[in-house]
């Protein structure tokens, strides 16, 4: 163990490890919902005429963009996003893969952001009646991150107690 790893198992747990292959997985996956996340900010300022997606009775991108849904707090959807996976993809940057500490605030986010998903799924089917297939990606990255993220927080003892 490093210095840094012992400091941080001082305090009963070990260190949350990320392996390297999983850390730039998970760093890739925040990118590409930098990417799908900025297209739908991008697609929300210029009007969802812009969006490359077909339209009939269950898809229709327009609708669920332009839905009182697609607003949280008086702000677009998409910009959160855009912000969330911003600093998502910093906190996952492969050279900051260890730590307690920050192994806790990428679960607490992953676990954050998966619930507001089921939230917006919800929201799509049930309120809107209609879903955004690059809504639907966005989610799809966030499941996958979620389930990285709880598996690295496992498998790197983020909840084991040093024996």
């Amino acid at each position: 163990m490093t210095s840094v790893d012992e400091a941080q198992a001082g305090n009963g747990y070990e260190a949350a490890y990320l392996s390297p292959g999983l850390a730039w997985t998970i760093f890739v996956l925040s990118l590409v919902g930098v990417g799908l996340s900025a297209y739908l900010f991008y697609a929300h300022l210029n009007s969802p005429a812009v969006l490359a997606c077909p339209e009939n009775a269950t898809v229709n991108c327009a609708k669920v963009t332009t839905s009182p849904q697609s607003y949280f707090l008086g702000m677009p959807v998409s910009l959160l996003g855009l912000v969330f996976y911003l600093v998502f993809a910093v906190v996952n940057f492969p050279r900051l893969a260890g730590g307690r500490a920050l192994g806790l605030v990428r679960l607490v986010m992953a676990v954050g952001a998966m619930i507001f998903v089921l939230w917006l799924v919800y929201a799509e089917l049930l309120l809107v009646g209609a879903i955004c297939l690059y809504c639907t990606g966005v989610h799809l990255v966030t499941l996958a991150i979620f389930l990285l993220v709880v598996y690295a927080s496992v498998q790197g003892g983020l909840f084991s107690r040093r024996s």
